[in-house]
Order: C-alpha cells, then sequence, then structure tokens
C-alpha cells in the first residue's frame, strides 16, 4: 500500500486517467474527488462488498435452478423409457 500525505487542492494520479483530489478535510472526515474514466467503476468499500456479496447470491440461485432443471430432466426421461 502507497501512503501519501496531501493537503486540501491537491491531487494524486493513478495511471494516466484517473485523478484523486482531497477536496475538505472535517475533524476525522476526508472527502475526495474521483475523476475517471466512464469505463471505471469507482464504489466505496461497503458498496462494493454488497454488490460482490449480491452476485455471489444469484450465481447460487443460478446453478440452484440448474440442478433442480437437470433433476427433472432426468426424471422425465426415466419415465419416458418406461
Amino acid at each position: 500500500m502507497l501512503i501519501l500525505s496531501r493537503k486540501i487542492d491537491e491531487k494524486i494520479k493513478i495511471g494516466e486517467d484517473i485523478t484523486i483530489t482531497l477536496i475538505d478535510v472535517h475533524g476525522d472526515q476526508v472527502k475526495i474527488g474521483v475523476e475517471a474514466p466512464k469505463n471505471v467503476k469507482v464504489f466505496r468499500q461497503e458498496v462494493f462488498d454488497a454488490i460482490q456479496k449480491e452476485n455471489k447470491a444469484a450465481v447460487a440461485v443460478v446453478q440452484d435452478n440448474d440442478n433442480k432443471a437437470r433433476d427433472a430432466v432426468s426424471a422425465l426421461s426415466k419415465l419416458l423409457k418406461k
């Protein structure tokens, strides 16, 4: 992890396309601005974690539905063979 000190209105560059600007410091809260191309997704960590959790839950549902569909096809196949 790179740790930098910045004053208000000072910037940090990430590559050529991303700029982080320190906007304000008030007590223990820091406001930053992020300039990035539209194709770069920028999230707060807690939002990113929630998205990841939802994505994993959605995958589990799809996998469960796939398993149920396979079971149904298998049962139907067995009935048709009789």
